[in-house]
């Protein structure tokens, strides 16, 4: 009797050098696996995540950003999406927040529900993935035009915050206030010191305070005028 060779999708690896096509078709075989990134070329699947190392800060990460987002208009925030890149990069950063395209944003939603090219804001909580986050993904973001990158990085008890400026990542300093404001979202304020200590609080009262500044009702009244209905 003659052997049938089915057509079977080999799984990822950890490790494995693939185009961005063969990393998409075996994560899309691999319904069971919930986060691996294509980072130049290579497949990083990282350690199950750790209570307070990384699901605690994420969830703090997305109500601070979430906040935001409620009270913006024509602002989208996402949680662990991936993102097409380019044809080496398909990273599926904690937190994101872009600009609807209708209204001027970099990135956008394709057909199949994936988001293509590089969201105006990307936030990353960095615990066993510190070494490539601080490192080969924020090249990755600065090549391909992340204009704000934030890294949490728990274990240091620090708060990093990049600006694109020109075809470099400048590391922001926060103001006298010991706040950090987007330059890309105005009135997306942050109280770093508070959110490593967890003071959810004081978190929320730096952005109230950031939304209702002058320069996030511009913000708004900006997107209006574009989209009047």
């Amino acid at each position: 009797m003659a052997s049938v060779t089915q057509n079977r999708i080999p799984p990822l690896e950890n490790g494995d050098r693939l185009s961005r096509d063969e990393f998409e078709r075996r994560y899309d075989a691999m319904p069971h696996v919930t986060k691996a990134e294509l980072i130049e070329g290579v497949v990083y699947m990282p350690s199950p995540v750790r209570a307070t190392q990384h699901g605690n800060p994420h969830f703090k990460l997305i109500g601070w950003l979430s906040h935001y987002q409620s009270a913006t208009p024509g602002v989208e925030g996402f949680d662990n999406a991936s993102i097409r890149l380019d044809l080496e990069n398909m990273p599926q950063p904690d937190v994101c927040l872009f600009i609807d395209p209708s209204l001027g944003g970099q990135a956008r939603i394709s057909e199949d529900d994936s988001i293509e090219d590089a969201p105006e804001f990307i936030g990353e909580v960095a615990a066993s993935s510190v070494s490539y986050d601080t490192t080969t993904k924020l090249q990755v973001y600065r090549r391909n035009g992340v204009r704000e990158y934030l890294i949490w990085r728990v274990q240091d008890r620090a708060i990093d915050w990049y600006v694109l400026r020109g075809n470099l990542f400048v590391q922001q300093e926060p103001d006298a206030d010991g706040l950090y404001r987007s330059e890309v979202f105005p009135g997306l304020w942050l109280d770093p010191s508070a959110l490593i200590r967890g003071d959810t609080a004081a978190v929320r009262a730096a952005q109230e305070r950031g939304l209702a500044s002058p320069e996030h009702a511009d913000f708004v009244r900006q997107f209006a005028a574009r989209n009047p209905s």
